[in-house]
């Protein structure tokens, strides 16, 4: 029995130490960091740098995590944000006063908000997170932000308010002119195409008056001085006719 013993013991040594060396490796690197591969944004925008993260370990105080960025010209990457318990935003440099925290450790966010992207910001951001005992694994992710000039577009309420202001009024506006002169033109045209006869017997003696016509239209005036001077002529032939008469009974 005891020699029985003896013979499992060096066993079950060798099957634990098989067992420890496979699960090992899965227990201590089960960390993994993932974030969008690439980003685009127009200059101006805010932008969120996403970064989640899972670990078997649940998080602690331990736990940091740091996001760097490489510029598009290359170089080392520089850390510009921590955390570790709390934020700390970087106190200097083209992220001051520009990076929000957006993270949640505990339901796996490590995300952060890049406010008022400009051209400057292209390049490279690496998210980096340490949960102990978690160290191996894939505790870093890479996202390249490209950032491009900001193109000027007219949303639909601008065209809009501007058709109803601008442009239906002035159309209005032109159709009623237009209207007006199409009526005024018939007018004039009607009114050449027919006249009364006082109209024309009007406009001829306004014509010959104007033309300097010598033979112009006898008035009540005219009438007159007429009937007078032929008065005159007839007085004076019946005073001149006794003496003629006289005269010629002399002769005989």
């Amino acid at each position: 029995m005891l020699l029985q013993g003896h013979r499992n013991g060096p066993l079950k040594d060798v099957l634990s130490f098989h067992l420890l060396f496979f699960l090992a490796p899965s227990l201590v690197s089960s960390i993994t960091v993932s974030s969008p591969a690439e980003l685009q944004a127009s200059a101006g925008d805010t932008v969120t740098l996403s970064c989640t993260f899972t670990s078997t370990s649940r998080p602690t105080s331990k736990m940091t995590i740091d996001w760097s960025y490489r510029p598009q010209t290359g170089g080392p990457p520089q850390t510009f944000f921590h955390f570790s318990s709390r934020a700390f935003p970087a106190l200097e440099g083209q992220f001051r006063g520009r990076i929000q925290w957006r993270g949640s450790p505990a339901k796996g966010e490590a995300s952060i908000v890049l406010i008022n992207s400009t051209l400057n910001d292209n390049g490279t951001y690496i998210c980096s997170v340490r949960n102990p005992p978690d160290v191996h694994g894939n505790p870093n992710s890479h996202t390249v932000l490209t950032v491009m000039p900001k193109i000027p577009s007219i949303r639909f309420s601008d065209v809009a308010v501007l058709l109803f202001f601008v442009l239906i009024p002035s159309t209005i506006i032109t159709l009623v002119l237009i209207g007006q002169m199409l009526f005024s033109a018939r007018e004039r045209s009607q009114s050449k195409g027919y006249r009364s006869p006082i109209e024309v017997a009007e406009g001829e003696e306004y014509d010959n008056y104007r033309a300097g016509n010598p033979f112009k239209a006898a008035t009540c005036c005219d009438l007159a001085l007429t009937d007078s001077e032929s008065e005159l002529d007839y007085s004076h032939m019946k005073q001149n006719t006794p003496a003629t008469e006289d005269y010629a009974e002399s002769q005989f």
